[in-house]
């Protein structure tokens, strides 16, 4: 099988497509011919080694993927060749191991992609959607009537949590960096779409709150953010912390004098009672229209560098997802 392998740390250019041996299905296992992966930021900080997970080397990228299971191993019951999935992580680890044409999956990993749902969109499920159920549901309780204000709304992230809070009664103000990336906010149910290029951007979303604030606030660049969103959100708020790229200076006072909770949280740490309802919830939201992941652009496989840079440059628009050789 072809896979992408980096066999030290570094920059994109350490990411190389190669040829490796087919693995098998194994007991409780089963294996999934991958037609999409996706990418996710947290994957470029692994490959130049300064992430919180570190791989021993070589490793295949990457946890996100969609495809056909074409070989079950045994004692697994639920799942049959030619089954459509989606993939939470390879048997090698959960957060890595999914750059590949072939990949192993223990039998809780894969979970049942509709028919609506094409593989590339399939591919930007686990993290994203995950990542955003936790937030909202698991971290910050939203609730119907809630304004919540979504940072970076028009990324893999963002746009996920865009529809898991308007299907649950929220009205929703995203943030983004495009023109593009704003229609993109709109288009997924967001009753406001603010251009956060704007000076004056803090003082929009006071406005369409009618000086109150949101509610609930989604942070994906806490040292740049974290202390306008202490600024802006509503006495009582909540604030969740799901991206950072640095440390950041705040006002304390400001959560003190607001009563505000602020909430970190990390996808590996989810528990795993969480994670299960997380994509019970997916499925069903899948399953019903609620949920349509947006994909940005598609590249080749080979083309795995490329995506690590584009991953991280800013104005997100959607997913990015790989595409391997289906093979034969």
């Amino acid at each position: 099988m072809q896979a992408i392998l980096a066999r030290e740390f570094g920059g994109p250019e350490v990411l190389e497509l190669e040829e490796l041996p087919d693995p098998a299905a194994g007991a409780g296992q089963v294996r999934v011919r991958i037609h999409a992966i996706g990418v996710n930021p947290y994957e470029t900080y692994m490959r130049a080694g300064a992430y919180a997970i570190k791989p021993e080397l070589p490793y295949i990228p990457g946890a996100d993927a969609a495809g056909v299971i074409d070989q079950v191993g045994s004692g697994v019951t639920a799942w049959t060749p030619g089954d459509r999935v989606y993939i939470s992580g390879t048997a090698t680890h959960k957060a890595y191991g999914a750059y590949a044409q072939l990949v192993v999956c223990n039998q809780d990993q894969v979970h049942r992609l509709p028919r609506r749902i094409s593989f590339a969109q399939g591919a930007g499920l686990f993290v994203p959607y995950v990542t955003a159920w936790r937030a909202l549901f698991g971290r910050a309780n939203v609730r119907a009537g809630d304004v919540v204000m979504i940072h970076g709304a028009s990324g893999g992230v963002g746009s996920a949590a865009t529809q898991f809070a308007v299907a649950a009664g929220a009205t929703v103000i995203g943030t983004a960096g495009s023109d593009d990336g704003l229609a993109l906010v709109r288009a997924q149910g967001a009753r406001f779409a603010i251009d956060h290029r704007n000076t004056g951007y803090l003082d929009d979303i006071t406005r369409v709150t009618g000086g109150r604030g949101p509610d609930v606030i989604l942070e994906m660049l806490a040292n740049v953010n974290l202390d306008h969103d202490l600024t802006v959100v509503a006495p009582g708020g909540r604030i969740v912390v799901i991206g950072n790229r640095g440390r950041v200076e705040i006002d304390a006072r400001k959560i003190m004098t607001k009563d505000i909770s602020v909430f970190g949280m990390a996808l590996w740490g989810i528990p795993a009672d969480e994670i299960r309802r997380a994509h019970d919830a997916i499925v069903a939201g899948l399953d019903s229209g609620a949920l349509t992941p947006v994909v940005g652009t598609e590249l080749p496989l080979a083309e795995a560098a490329r995506a690590h840079r584009q991953v991280m440059e800013p104005g997100a628009k959607g997913k990015i997802v790989l595409l391997p050789d289906p093979g034969p």
